[in-house]
């Protein structure tokens, strides 16, 4: 699958003009990880965002108590790191290879540049990472019991 396509089945990408996707696509790279190995680390700086083209991974977080705890499994198609890329935020989970897996890395500094040079690029992101936002505090509302 060629960088373009993969990108415009992303959800962040999605609702972009395909200029915009063919020069996300060139800055992006591509890179391979091995069963065992951390696409990302808790606690790092977040330096890029991460589009699975193949393979799978898991996402672990520390909890309070110090216990590590799987949250998800991810895999082709899903799309890691967006906020800590947005935000400049530390990592909040660790993402390692469950089997061999080929992804798209985007810099941050290459995609902050390129949303500084087209600002409708992020005018046009914004209500996707808005509702990733959203679902994400629904289902923890939901894991917490409260009520919303």
């Amino acid at each position: 699958m060629d960088k373009e396509n993969a990108l415009a089945k992303v959800a962040l990408f999605a609702n972009l003009d395909s200029k915009y996707i063919k020069g996300i696509a060139q800055i992006c790279t591509e890179r391979n990880f091995q069963p065992g190995e951390s696409l990302m680390k808790q606690g790092e700086d977040g330096i890029g965002l991460f589009i699975i083209l193949s393979g799978r991974v898991r996402v672990e977080k520390v909890d309070m108590s110090g216990k590590q705890v799987e949250i998800a499994s991810n895999g082709s198609g899903d799309i890691l790191g967006e906020f800590a890329v947005l935000d400049g935020a530390k990592r909040t989970a660790t993402v390692t290879a469950t089997e061999p897996t080929s992804c798209l890395v985007l810099a941050s500094w290459e995609f902050t540049s390129f949303m500084k040079a087209h600002p409708e690029v992020a005018i046009d992101i914004l209500p996707i990472v808005v509702k990733r936002f959203r679902e994400t505090n629904d289902a923890l509302i939901g894991m917490s019991g409260v009520r919303s």
